[in-house]
């Protein structure tokens, strides 16, 4: 009689806890058995894969090291943060990653105690870091604070921000740099773990601590140059020169995957840890799963697929999407006009950029994840004649807005922003929703906004972009696939301020700025059938305002409904200015604006955010009987 499978390991640990009763030689095997359960879970969910797998081994190693939650663990972005919510917790509901309802796909405060810091955004770890490490010292507590960072991460000028102060407050914090692209300095093996555990180690720290006191007696400037000569010479045999000079002490590279190498040095570090201190550590993205470690993105984001084979599920074949159409459109107005140039802040694929760089390596620019960079370099090749686009998803602008009013606004600098993922985004939640863009760009003089309601309206503003050199321009356009239009061979050139009515009625106006106009059309066949003739106009631009048209359906309308895929203070706020500066909002005519719910959504299908919003078909019909005074069901009798 054959006895029983042993128990998975993984099936003895809920929280980290459990983990730290392991014997330490079970750690590798607790490792695998958290790679397969990882793996499973996305083939199931789609999501961030390739990130969390390189980073299973850390993971576990950080967790059995240090006291979480009481020791504060930041992970940076968030992408690679799924093994760390299945350790914490959250096993459980791992298959519910960026569904409605369930787990979100970043680390959330709201989510769990293990989740000391909410992070989607690039870069925040280390600053958030600082912050908890500095009111744990004015709090006299004794818990360490690491923050993990990616190596893509650190090209954010927000990390050296923080490193800067780290090191001038000489702050008891530790950054680990997990550098799985970039290959800073590969690690060399034995060698290479033997010179971390003896840079981590009591003695080399002691004698570090020692020297310094002597120097100081041989006074400040023979203190700085003795130390100095120290460090130089030890980051010439591992590395770290940089970090050093932010006030970091660096350790490593060392191997990510080896866990005989990880646990000693960090247990090092959290024993004797004085200061900021840096580890260096070498991780594969994709780790462990072949399909993944095979592909060039190595599965950085992925939908459903198959476990077996690696393969995804495949959208349905329709139309193309919004941001391929982008991109082609560019590729277009680039072979006819030399001048064009495309800018990313490390998005080429998220953007369509990757195909303009094919066909224009030269005039394409991933400056890293730098949006605040992103958006000046383009200012300052639009003052040499050049017509840059800076394609960044409205998220993600947000970090540079200040460029955009000082650097592009102000100088009237005909910096031309694609503004992809405007509106809900589905399973990224509320991180990566695109809510704002309207409202803090329409709000900046002589600033042109635009925002299509369809892929071929599309076309004809990246054309009307590349034709505008009076000042900045701004084109927003949402996730996902296109409405099947008829696509034009190339764009036109649409008259800046100009609207358009696709539908005419007499009672009820629907005026849509973005891609609701499809809702909008559909609203008005059911308000037509129930006796409510409707105009359905396509504003195109929120600023400048198409006057006529607003003025127009004012006066011949008794209800006007606007419908953005934005937030307040938008397009539907611009709407009701011009209103009241006019008095036609003294005539009795009834004016409701449709914008997002004024709070943070988390994840869900877009079409279930939209309904919820009021931003469906069936929610602009409820809107206008109320405006009206009576029920849908009253109306349809």
């Amino acid at each position: 009689m054959t006895s029983p499978p042993p128990t998975p390991l993984l099936d003895r640990v809920r929280i980290p806890a459990d983990l730290r009763d392991l014997p330490e030689a079970e750690l590798p095997q607790l490792a695998e058995e958290l790679r397969a359960e990882v793996i499973d879970a996305v083939s199931q969910t789609g999501g961030h894969l390739g990130a969390g797998l390189g980073v299973v081994e850390l993971t576990v190693a950080l967790h059995y090291v240090f006291n979480t939650p009481d020791d504060r663990l930041i992970w940076d972005v968030g992408h690679q943060a799924y093994p760390h919510k299945v350790l914490t917790g959250r096993r459980g509901r791992i298959r519910t990653l960026r569904q409605e309802g369930g787990l979100s796909g970043f680390t959330k405060r709201a989510e769990s105690e293990y989740d000391p810091f909410g992070a989607a955004h690039s870069s925040t770890s280390i600053s958030a870091g600082l912050g908890m490490a500095v009111a744990r010292d004015l709090d006299k507590r004794k818990n360490h604070v690491i923050s993990v960072i990616g190596d893509g991460a650190m090209s954010a000028g927000m990390a050296y921000e923080a490193m800067n102060n780290a090191g001038a407050l000489d702050a008891r914090m530790i950054v680990i740099l997990n550098d799985n692209d970039m290959s800073i300095a590969p690690p060399s093996g034995a060698m290479s773990a033997y010179l971390a555990r003896l840079a981590s180690g009591r003695t080399y720290l002691g004698i570090r601590e020692v020297g310094k006191k002597l120097t100081a007696y041989l006074g400040k400037r023979a203190d700085r140059a003795i130390t100095r000569a120290v460090e130089h010479a030890r980051g010439y045999v591992t590395g770290g020169t940089l970090f050093e000079e932010l006030g970091f002490y660096h350790i490593g590279p060392i191997d990510g995957h080896n866990l005989e190498h990880l646990v000693p040095v960090l247990k090092n570090v959290r024993d004797n840890g004085q200061g900021p201190v840096l580890i260096h550590v070498v991780t594969q993205k994709g780790k462990g799963y072949a399909p993944a470690e095979a592909a060039a993105d190595k599965y950085h984001g992925v939908s459903k697929f198959d476990v077996i084979t690696g393969a995804q599920a495949k959208a349905p074949a329709n139309a193309p999407s919004y941001t391929k159409v982008f991109a082609n459109s560019l590729v277009k107005e680039a072979e006819a006009d030399p001048k064009v140039v495309a800018i990313t802040a490390a998005m080429p694929s998220g953007t369509g950029l990757d195909l303009f760089g094919q066909a224009f390596p030269e005039r394409t620019f991933d400056v890293g994840i730098a949006e605040q960079h992103a958006v000046t370099f383009a200012a300052g090749m639009a003052t040499e004649g050049y017509r840059p686009f800076c394609a960044i998803y409205s998220t993600f602008l947000q970090r540079a807005y200040d460029q955009v009013v000082h650097d592009v606004a102000i100088q009237g600098l005909p910096v031309r922003f694609a503004i992809d993922r405007a509106g809900f985004v589905g399973a990224d939640g509320p991180t990566h929703c695109g809510a704002f863009d309207t409202t803090y760009l329409a709000t900046l003089p002589g600033f042109v906004v635009m925002a299509a309601a369809d892929e071929a309206e599309l076309c004809h503003m990246v054309r009307t972009a590349a034709a505008h050199d009076a000042g900045p321009i701004s084109l927003r356009y949402p996730r996902g696939n296109g409405t099947g239009v008829e696509m034009p061979a190339r764009g036109d050139v649409l008259e800046i301020g100009r609207g358009r009515v696709v539908r005419e009625g007499s009672k009820v106006a629907l005026l849509s700025f973005g891609a609701r106009l499809g809702e909008c059309l559909l609203a008005a066949e059911e308000l037509e059938a129930a006796g409510l003739p409707t105009t359905v106009a396509d504003a195109r631009f929120a600023k400048p305002l198409d006057a006529d048209l607003v003025r127009r359906l004012a006066r011949e309308h008794e209800v006007l409904i606007t419908v953005e895929e934005g937030a307040i203070g938008g397009f539907g706020a611009h709407v009701l200015h011009f209103l009241a500066h006019e008095g036609l909002l003294d005539a009795g005519l009834k004016v409701r604006p449709l914008v997002l719910a004024d709070r943070f959504v988390d994840q869900a299908k877009p079409e279930t955010m939209y309904a919820d919003s009021g931003l469906d078909s069936a929610g602009i019909v409820r809107t206008v009987f109320a405006a009206l005074g009576h029920g849908v069901a009253a109306a349809r009798a």
